[in-house]
């Protein structure tokens, strides 16, 4: 589904990242962990066509991302605040997302029951702009609108970061189910070792720009990453 080639990415005489090659099948649940500076965010940016490759390639489902936008319509994303529309309510942006993705406004009032537990009555029916929300609540709504239209693929960046703690519990959740009954392709960045290690099947470590550990996800995966990362 995802394909990386001779991937590098330079700030003048500065390498951010360099990836040979690297593939994320249709349907994986995929983790990327690394320290600040790794090049996680670098990658997904990337992936998304928001900044250039200095060298190499990404295909999303054969379709290089960087030459045709034909990858849009069945991806979708959350990386930071950035990608929400502050001006407008929660539900104002849903029905827009909504709208984009061929589904009315019953649709997406049907659609977001589910995530009752999430929104914890905190950003629906509250008549506040996106940009007036908590950084925890942006993150809410980022991430529930990245779900709308059932995508293909879709990216997270940081998903439990500005959460508090039961929030984490049942967006972990919400991740493990749409992992175990949907097709889509997820791919997630975190510093957060235990969740992602029990949310992601799979899970590369970028260290300074490059793939330095993959791992099939197992019962010695944390324990592997704690000592890495205490190394």
């Amino acid at each position: 589904m995802i394909q990386a080639t001779q991937l590098s990415k330079r700030y003048n005489k500065n390498t951010v990242l360099t990836i040979d090659s690297l593939e994320i099948p249709k349907g994986q649940a995929f983790g990327l962990v690394g320290n600040n500076g790794a090049g996680k965010t670098t990658f997904f940016n990337l992936l998304l066509d928001l900044i250039n490759p200095s060298e190499g390639h990404i295909k999303n489902n054969e379709i290089q991302v960087n030459k045709s936008e034909d990858w849009k319509p069945f991806t979708a994303a959350f990386i930071d605040e950035s990608f929400l529309i502050g001006y407008l309510t929660p539900e104002e942006y849903f029905y827009f997302i909504g709208e984009l993705r061929g589904m009315n406004k019953a649709d997406i009032d049907s659609f977001l029951t589910q995530f009752d537990e999430i929104f914890n009555n905190e950003i629906l029916g509250g008549k506040k702009y996106l940009r007036d929300l908590s950084k925890g609540n942006q993150k809410k709504a980022g991430i529930v609108a990245a779900l709308i239209g059932d995508p293909e693929v879709i990216i997270l960046d940081e998903p439990f970061a500005n959460l508090d703690p039961t929030t984490q519990i049942r967006l972990k959740k919400l991740l493990k189910d749409l992992t175990t009954n949907s097709k889509a392709t997820i791919l997630i960045s975190s510093h957060d070792l235990g969740h992602v290690t029990e949310v992601c099947e799979r899970i590369v470590v970028l260290d300074k720009g490059e793939v330095v550990k993959d791992i099939k996800t197992s019962e010695e995966t944390l324990k592997e990453l704690e000592t890495y990362f205490s190394a």
